[in-house]
């Protein structure tokens, strides 16, 4: 038998191209691999390396035509063109079918881009007629809209490695798929559920095989970029995340040794950048400091960079794995505070505590590290004030500051707070689609914060000898040099002096009409100051 694993393409303002590595189909086809050698696998990526083509924006996202009004090149301009990012879906059938599989499976990740799994889905049927298998994050969240499709005939739930070698050896034996776990079919017309099992214990995994993505192929400034997952589960219960309808919340950690072979056996492969993707990363930090003790000196100084870009819970730091972090080839740290209220955040299960998060921010400000912090706009039970709050708090402290608009996903504990099933609306499952308004705030007021929280990160990035300067000091120096701060310093002037924000675009400035200046200015006189990232104070009050 022939297995095809697909990574689809998607479409959406923007991509983040250094996170497209498609590391959980690599683990399925080294699954396959190893406990069914018969079988030949091959991974196609049709969503990374391909040229993007603009497309119309959904219906579902039309509202956005106002709040995106211009191609805008200034230092806060947000998104415009809405972009198809990958294979046309005719070249991926035509693609599929010079394979010639028996069987393929495509990866449904992200509830957003469900319809394009599905088209992609439905363009392979078109041309050939084999059985096609979908899995991820979306079809664990919401497996019945995925099979009710005539394009797709199996869904697995939860994760997939177990579940896809015991279908295909079914498939291949003539078995009973009743006896696959985590399967879901179509018989006589009816959804069949099988029963949900354990997947694999996480050391008898092989390593994801990345043998038909080269190397060069998945970078990060310019050089070859390999991800690394060393555990899965999450024990935490964050009411807007998702990630526990795949993974569970039995965090289950892979042993140090086999961490290290896998990251000195890609190393070997050509790989000088690793991103480790767990959703948390330090939960077990004895394990983990000593891993970073084990990275420390394993590699030539300077070779190797470490990246954990999907976060590392600021709950599970101290000096000590800082330092050790530090030592092992991490330069920037990525952490969220999601919200400085105590009780929105105790409302959303997230484990928080600001003494924490300061003291964390602090020690890493010390030992050198470029941090980001991240928040969320719109969480459904918090309000305009308290969001403001913490975007305060994020300016004064030496952080770069990361918005998240708010998006209801399926799966996520959040749905209460909205009257509509969130199945319905699937294209707004993402941050571009700017939240979902509420009895405290609605969607201009969003849009106004995710501009501020770039202009305070435009003013951030300044560099200055002084331990201290005005706004106004530091506004009147010439810039002619750096087209970037100069525009940005234009159009900052413009919108304190005439509290109007334009758009800079190729015709001239235009009035960005969604933008809140009442509301950027409530932050406004409450900041009095911003430190930038390398720990510089610009002073805003009345004297700057």
């Amino acid at each position: 038998m022939k297995v095809l694993l697909l990574q689809p393409p998607v479409q959406d303002f923007y991509e983040t191209k250094i996170r497209l590595q498609p590391i959980g189909l690599a683990y399925l086809k080294a699954a396959i691999r190893r406990f069914l050698p018969e079988t030949e696998v091959r991974i196609r990526d049709f969503h990374h390396g391909w040229k993007k083509q603009p497309v119309p924006l959904p219906h579902t996202l039309s509202h956005l035509h106002d709040y995106y009004p211009w191609p805008d090149k200034s230092p806060f301009g947000l998104f415009h063109q809405y972009y198809h990012f990958g294979a046309r879906f005719d070249r991926i059938a035509e693609d599929t079918a010079k394979e010639k599989p028996d069987l393929a499976g495509i990866s449904f990740n992200f509830s957003p881009y469900y319809h394009e799994a599905l088209q992609t889905a439905r363009a392979i049927k078109c041309l050939l007629n084999i059985p096609v298998v979908a899995g991820g994050a979306h079809v664990s969240a919401s497996p019945a809209s995925v099979l009710n499709d005539p394009a797709v005939d199996y869904v697995i739930r939860g994760e997939g490695e177990r579940p896809v070698v015991e279908l295909i050896r079914t498939l291949m034996q003539g078995g009973d798929l009743c006896n696959v776990p985590n399967l879901g079919f179509k018989k006589g017309g009816q959804f069949v559920w099988n029963r949900m099992d354990r997947n694999y214990d996480p050391d008898e995994l092989p390593w994801p095989d990345l043998s038909d993505l080269p190397s060069g192929t998945y970078r990060y400034r310019d050089q070859p970029l390999s991800c690394i997952i060393t555990s899965r589960g999450c024990p935490y219960r964050c009411a807007f995340c998702s990630v526990h309808q795949v993974f569970g919340r039995e965090y289950r950690r892979r042993e140090n040794d086999d961490i290290l072979g896998e990251i000195k056996f890609r190393y070997d492969q050509g790989y000088r950048v690793f991103d480790f993707e767990d959703d948390n990363l330090g939960f077990d930090l004895r394990d983990f400091k000593s891993l970073c003790r084990e990275l420390v000196g394993l590699f030539p100084a300077g070779d190797v960079t470490f990246l954990a870009m999907n976060g590392i819970c600021y709950q599970n730091l101290d000096e000590e794995s800082l330092a050790l972090m530090k030592k092992a080839g991490f330069s920037g740290l990525n952490i969220s505070l999601v919200s400085a209220d105590e009780q929105v955040v105790r409302d959303a299960g997230r484990p928080h505590a600001m003494g924490k998060y300061r003291s964390v921010v602090d020690s890493a400000f010390r030992q050198g590290y470029a941090v980001t912090a991240y928040q969320i706009l719109g969480l459904p039970n918090e309000s305009l004030e308290s969001m403001i709050n913490t975007l305060c708090i994020n300016s004064w402290l030496p952080v770069l500051i990361g918005v998240s608009p708010f998006y209801l996903s399926p799966g996520m504990a959040f749905s209460e707070y909205f009257d509509e099933n969130p199945e319905c609306d699937l294209a707004a499952s993402r941050l571009t689609a700017l939240g979902k308004p509420t009895a405290n705030f609605d969607r201009e007021d969003i849009y106004t914060l995710f501009i501020t929280a770039r202009i305070i990160n435009f003013l951030k990035g300044f560099s200055f000898p002084e331990d201290r300067i005005t706004l106004s000091h530091l506004l009147g120096r010439n810039y002619d040099r750096d087209n970037r701060k100069k525009t940005g310093i234009e159009l900052l002037k413009l919108l304190l002096v005439e509290k109007m924000l334009y758009a800079y675009t190729s015709d001239g400035l235009k009035h960005l009409k969604k933008f809140r200046t009442g509301l950027f200015f409530q932050f406004w006189d409450k900041l009095d100051y911003i430190q930038t990232q390398a720990g510089k104070i610009i002073t805003t009050g009345a004297d700057a």
